[in-house]
């Protein structure tokens, strides 16, 4: 008869209250009718594109490689329950995310690297580019980046004598109602970019797509 030591035991050390119960042990495998719903959504997303899929099963793709073993819809549907949409989802802060039920940090990486990635795509889309040529995209552009911020953010463009986008930074953050700006630091950098001009951004977070823009001459 084979005997067990005290550290092979499986009891707990403590009782664990009602509350505070272990939770069930993972399924080795999907359950056949959630990998299904899985493969149904890859499938309607491979054939007809993010068009063909509302925002909560758009939400699951993504929340498939974060959580691999479990149903992602419930979830998914109390992310957009309170932020709103896909997109101010994608763009709460990981604060914000980690506050929401069943949130761990797989599914903020996820989500971060979605926000990032889409923030890469839109930048290649004006940068180095004639900034006349290409305004809607650097408005498209300037609204991922900033449109969802929670709090008040300030960003600088710096163009060359073509008024070719050279440069976007970010150059002070602030709270909910106010963000610091200091013009010497301002004109320290254009003058280190060798900048013409600069296009001064400022999102407003009492109203997420509110962006200010203003033009000044660098020289």
């Amino acid at each position: 008869m084979t005997q067990r030591g005290f550290h092979d035991s499986a009891l707990p050390l403590f009782a664990l209250d009602a509350d505070e119960a272990a939770p069930a042990p993972l399924p080795a495998r999907l359950p056949s009718y959630i990998a299904d719903h899985r493969k149904r959504l890859r499938d309607r997303f491979m054939e007809g594109g993010a068009q063909a899929m509302p925002d909560y099963e758009l939400l699951e793709l993504l929340l498939f490689r974060a959580i691999p073993r479990q149903d992602v819809k419930p979830l998914a549907r109390l992310l957009l329950e309170t932020f709103g949409d896909f997109n101010r989802v994608i763009s709460a802060t990981p604060a914000r995310l980690l506050m929401v039920r069943g949130v761990g940090e797989a599914v903020v990486q996820e989500l971060k690297i979605v926000e990032a990635s889409a923030q890469r795509l839109m930048r290649a889309r004006v940068i180095n580019r004639p900034v006349l040529s290409s305004w809607d995209a650097l408005l498209d552009y300037c609204h991922t980046a900033m449109a969802h911020r929670e709090t008040e953010q300030f960003r600088i463009l710096f163009l060359d004598r073509k008024n070719v986008l050279i440069a976007d930074e970010e150059q002070a953050k602030g709270t909910v109602d106010h963000v610091p700006v200091y013009p010497r630091e301002v004109v320290k950098r254009a003058l280190e970019l060798n900048a013409s001009a600069l296009i001064l951004v400022h999102n407003h977070p009492t109203w997420p797509f509110l962006i200010t823009m203003d033009h000044a001459q660098a020289s």
